[in-house]
């Protein structure tokens, strides 16, 4: 069993469905990445396609074109991967990873999943005159807009920031707040930097997560969706017109937190088709399949 928390917000952003406690805080993670992005284009840093917002958003796998793209913005800045500030790492896609220690590559910034998070969060320090020097201290300018961001699009107070996984702060929010903010992404009016974010990522998922990822294939599939992940549970998503879905899983674990976002999504009118990959994984056991992972009674339509 999973427990947890998730809310299904209509098109006005009113609580259609409930399920534990949506509006107690938690640290949302990288489903916090698409409203932090537009704190970059308000500090005035202007991306030079669709593809550099999209991984300014993501959590990539570090394949070759993520490690390029992000490579390609500090340049762009007149930085470098030496300025970033996220930790070294291994690629995530397995494929890459493993050419990597077959060639003994060493660990690298670019690689980081939120490298494309980083080389944005500098891009703009860039833009706005803002010293790179420390831009993730929560005190610098950037970071007191991100909260300050954060907090508007939420409809409710940052109550936490501590220090996520790649270094940045993060920022505690209730699953209502998450699933608030990223309706008003998909929502917002063309033209709006909050528009251009929700359609970067929509039309460039690979840059948003990468080859065989969730978020990339479920953007895929239902037209119109917006979707990050999180780590330890989290999983944001929303759709024009219908509303949005937040989860949080308080096992952090990944394994039931797709069918439990494909539940809300069905609350929202997403055919149940398109979701049919995610809707119930199987369990695999040996050479076979044993078992199923399916979403609880509560959160049926």
């Amino acid at each position: 069993m999973h427990r947890g928390s998730l809310v299904v917000l209509d098109a006005s952003g009113a609580v259609v469905l409930a399920a534990g406690a949506i509006d107690h805080p938690t640290l949302p993670r990288s489903s916090n990445k698409p409203v932090q992005a537009t704190t970059y284009l308000a500090a005035g840093w202007t991306p030079r396609s669709g593809e550099e917002l999209a991984i300014a958003a993501g959590s990539h796998n570090g394949e070759d074109g993520h490690r390029e793209l992000a490579a390609e913005m500090l340049a762009a800045a007149g930085l470098g991967p030496d300025d970033l500030g996220c930790p070294r790492a291994l690629p995530q896609y397995e494929p890459t990873k493993a050419g990597w220690l077959a060639a003994g590559r060493a660990p690298s910034r670019l690689a980081m999943n939120c490298s494309g998070k980083h080389a944005a969060m500098l891009s703009a320090c860039v833009a706005a005159g803002w010293p790179t020097e420390g831009y993730l201290d929560v005190k610098h300018p950037l970071q007191q807009a991100i909260e300050a961001r954060l907090a508007e699009a939420a409809g409710e107070p940052v109550t936490a920031v501590v220090v996520d996984g790649c270094g940045a702060p993060q920022h505690a929010l209730s699953p209502t707040g998450l699933a608030r903010g990223v309706l008003g992404l998909v929502q917002a009016a063309e033209g709006s930097g909050e528009r251009a974010v929700a359609d970067a990522m929509r039309a460039h998922p690979w840059f948003v997560a990468g080859t065989a990822r969730e978020d990339t294939e479920l953007m895929r599939a239902v037209p119109s969706l917006l979707v990050k992940g999180g780590a330890d549970g989290v999983h944001v998503a929303a759709l024009p017109g219908r509303g949005a879905v937040a989860l949080k899983l308080d096992d952090g674990g990944d394994r039931g937190r797709t069918p439990a976002l494909c539940a809300g999504l069905l609350r929202l009118g997403v055919a149940a088709d398109d979701l049919a990959p995610w809707l119930q994984p199987p369990v695999l056991g040996g050479d076979g399949v044993v078992g199923e992972i399916r979403a609880a009674g509560v959160l049926g339509a």
